[in-house]
């Protein structure tokens, strides 16, 4: 299957992108392999007329937003992240006209119609830094309370206003879990994601993107780490450092929407060239500028 993958990429002049969430089969024939923000920046730069996106549905859209002229497939369309959809209706609305200087900031991790009524896009690696440089004084930070949280403890001189959203899989960690791993292993630091309740950033050594924990567990003395993200990204944590061990919450953090990219979907999408991304041409217009506001902003 690899080798049949290799060959329609290189006839159609194909590429793939996967999030580090992904089967690590999946991650291993990928061309590129990220957290939000880097695929995002690479859907945009990428000169391949066919993008096959290996993560769930609001990441798809958010690289047929940015490149409308490619075809932009997803090996599995039912691949959805829950949060994406957590924002009531009409509550955007009730906070621009509660809140005078109001910015909607909104997680990647959206829908593209929430997009469109966003002020500027952010992902976990860049959040902090874009609501610092914003002018505006209000933030309605949408979906994810617990980002959202995480940033407002980080820039203190803005008023953030959180939504009632989540991740399933990084809220499901709980502190007493986390307590757990620490005593079976007393000398691992804890690396922990932004989406993560409270009680588990409190008895974390380190907190970010899941690109910043890879860099991190590369870079630190530490021989061992307990991790509180999905466990997809266990895949670039041994490969990086195959003399270190990693652990993590039991149960072990999975999200069922990003194991659907397997290489049996990867292979047939190629193949068919059956599941693509189509985004409502207002649509895209509308959900382009927060996306571009957030490619400018992190410069």
């Amino acid at each position: 299957m690899k080798n049949q993958i290799e060959q329609l990429k290189r006839a159609k002049n194909a590429v793939i992108l996967a999030h580090y969430y992904t089967p690590a089969e999946v991650q291993e024939i990928a061309d590129f392999v990220g957290d939000s923000f880097y695929l995002a920046k690479i859907a945009k730069q990428t000169d391949a007329d066919i993008i096959v996106f290996c993560g769930v549905q609001f990441m798809g859209e958010s690289a047929k937003i940015l490149n409308p002229d490619k075809k932009v497939l997803m090996p599995d369309l039912t691949a959805d992240c829950p949060m994406a959809h957590m924002v009531a209706d009409g509550i955007i609305e009730e906070m621009r006209a509660k809140y005078h200087d109001l910015a909607v900031v909104c997680y990647i991790n959206s829908t593209a119609e929430l997009k469109c009524k966003s002020d500027v896009c952010v992902t976990s690696s860049n959040a902090v830094k874009i609501v610092k440089t914003l002018p505006n004084k209000n933030i309605f930070f949408i979906p994810d309370r617990n980002l959202g949280s995480f940033v407002a403890k980080q820039v203190t001189e803005k008023n953030i206003i959180l939504n009632d959203g989540c991740c399933p899989i990084h809220a499901a960690i709980t502190g007493s879990q986390i307590e757990a791993e620490k005593e079976k292993h007393p000398n691992a630091p804890v690396l922990s994601h932004p989406e993560c309740e409270a009680e588990v950033l409190a008895l974390s050594d380190y907190i970010g993107s899941t690109a910043d924990i890879i860099a991190y567990s590369r870079n630190s003395q530490a021989s061992e780490f307990i991790v509180a993200t999905e466990d997809g990204v266990d895949y670039k944590l041994i490969s990086d450092n195959p003399n270190k061990r990693f652990y993590y919450p039991d149960p072990r953090p999975c999200c069922a929407g990003m194991k659907l990219n397997t290489l049996e979907a990867v292979l047939s999408v190629l193949e068919k060239e059956d599941k693509e991304i189509t985004v409502d041409e207002d649509v895209r217009h509308r959900a382009l500028i927060p996306l571009d506001r957030m490619l400018e902003f992190a410069k």
